[in-house]
């Protein structure tokens, strides 16, 4: 389960980065719009195809997380339901324990 958490994370983290590439590139294309020449014409090709498919990429990422998330949420709303007085007892357990580590650090 934690690693799952760390892998989530990551994967936000990696998809923030790619939004901010994107943004700089796209920034990059309009700053360069009146630059002529043969490789500049190229380059700009090339970027916007590159930026085209990043896009696309980073909407799909996005929409697996949301999905892993509403997996989870769903999957964490059946386990509650199912196990009633277990979550309470569990819930009841890790506020006990963050309560403790909570009064320990003052």
């Amino acid at each position: 389960m934690g690693s799952e958490i760390t892998t989530e994370v990551s994967k936000e983290k990696l998809m923030q980065d790619l939004r901010v590439v994107v943004a700089d590139a796209e920034e990059l294309l309009r700053a360069t719009a009146g630059q002529a020449g043969e490789k500049v014409a190229a380059a700009r090709e090339r970027i916007q195809e590159n930026l085209a498919a990043a896009k696309m990429r980073l909407v799909d990422a996005e929409h697996a997380v949301m999905d892993k998330a509403k997996q989870a949420a769903s999957a964490t709303d059946d386990y509650v339901h199912e196990n009633p007085w277990k979550a309470v007892g569990i819930a009841a357990g890790v506020g006990l324990v963050v309560g403790m580590l909570i009064s320990r650090g003052r």
